[in-house]
């Protein structure tokens, strides 16, 4: 948009005042325009304000007098001012074009700078790239080894997963298997596990775990269980008591303290062992002691009147020993009138018909008549069936035909 003569001064001066943020004014350019020519004093200034969004300048165009404004000089030398001017407008173009070059070198040189700068920045940014991509093939490799080592830690743990599931199966069924009753208790003597058999004894179920054990009814007569429970926990010594339940059955209960492997107590272990038959075995080995030391002849026969047992009593009121007795008929020592009311006797007892106390006869081995008491009595095995009588014979012979019952 400049006129002839202004572009180059022009140009030359906005970029310098952009680049260098100085004032820039060049005196008496010569501005050609619409078939004439003027001389002006260009001035071009910096403007910088904060609210503005960019830098700007103004251009100030002052003229300063027209060629027509000269005086025109004689007519001998008109081509000398011609020449004159022409060589002024040169030197005016030559000093812009001067200007203009240098201040494009400056640039230029600027620019080369900034490129320069750009490419070292861009180098160490390669560089650092390149250090990272280094650390990240190393952090590859090293994650890889994780990997592998996780891997093979990982394999180890099934195996001792798989290793702690088929014990833990083990012990459950060797728990079950024993029918044993079992409960693990806390510090806090709260449930942590149980074996299924215990909810026989104390009434259990899947949910009271966690639950303090004296929430819970047992069937037990052991109203100390709980003091006892704390003074193990207290003193570590373990406590064995014999105690019957509701139904009738006598368990052996052991409190011990818990250990861990570390040999660190986490609580309490009570096991319920079922010593029903135990007892049982005892009264009747008492029993048996009292019928096999009394002086009353106390036997056991089998429903064809086979001997099973004889004591003390019998061996010295019929003559026979035990050994000489056992698997023989008791019919050897009942005279023969009356094997066929010993024979319904049995037979009585064996349906179930309860039998009085009766007088009979009975013969010694030395043939000796005797005049018995006789008691018999049913004998049932452990499923509830009949399976022989048992008789108490006492010896009234004594007593000749005072008693007629």
């Amino acid at each position: 948009m400049a006129r002839e003569g202004l572009q180059l001064e022009l140009s030359a001066g906005l970029r310098r005042v952009f680049h260098t943020g100085q004032e820039f004014q060049r005196k008496e350019v010569l501005v050609k325009g619409n078939g004439s020519e003027h001389l002006i004093d260009l001035t071009i200034k910096p403007i910088r304000e904060p609210s503005f969004p960019q830098d700007l300048a103004m251009v100030i165009f002052q003229e300063v007098a027209t060629p027509d404004a000269v005086m025109p000089l004689p007519s001998d030398v008109p081509a000398v001012s011609d020449e004159h001017r022409q060589i002024t407008a040169l030197e005016h173009e030559l000093q812009s074009t001067k200007e203009h070059l240098q201040t494009i070198i400056e640039e230029l040189e600027t620019l080369n700078e900034e490129l320069q700068s750009s490419n070292e920045e861009l180098q160490s940014t390669n560089e650092e790239l390149q250090s990272t991509n280094e650390e990240h093939e190393t952090a590859k490799e090293e994650l890889q080894s994780i990997n592998e080592e996780l891997v093979t830690v990982n394999g180890e743990m099934e195996g001792k997963v798989q290793e702690l599931a088929k014990i833990n199966n083990d012990m459950n069924n060797l728990l079950v298997s024993t029918d044993i009753g079992t409960i693990f208790l806390d510090l806090k003597l709260c449930i942590s596990r149980f074996t299924p058999s215990v909810c026989k004894i104390v009434n259990l179920i899947d949910s009271d775990m966690g639950r303090p054990l004296s929430h819970i009814v047992t069937n037990l007569n052991y109203p100390d269980l709980f003091a006892d429970l704390k003074k193990v926990l207290d003193t570590l010594n373990k406590k064995e008591v014999e105690s019957r339940a509701k139904s009738g059955k006598w368990y052996l209960i052991r409190i011990l303290p818990y250990r861990t492997i570390e040999n660190v107590i986490d609580g309490v272990v009570i096991t319920f062992v079922d010593i029903t038959d135990r007892k049982r075995l005892e009264a009747e080995s008492r029993l048996a002691t009292v019928l096999r030391d009394s002086n009353d002849a106390i036997t056991v026969l089998d429903f064809s009147g086979n001997i099973l047992s004889w004591n003390l009593g019998a061996e010295i009121l019929y003559g026979l020993s035990q050994a000489e007795a056992l698997g023989s008929n008791i019919s050897e020592v009942v005279p023969e009138e009356q094997r066929e009311a010993l024979s319904q006797l049995i037979e009585k007892v064996r349906s179930g018909e309860r039998i009085p106390a009766q007088k009979v006869i009975r013969r010694s081995r030395d043939g000796k008549e005797l005049t018995i008491w006789l008691t018999a009595s049913l004998l049932k095995d452990e499923t509830g069936a009949n399976y022989a009588v048992a008789t108490t014979e006492r010896d009234i012979t004594w007593l000749g035909e005072k008693i007629n019952l």
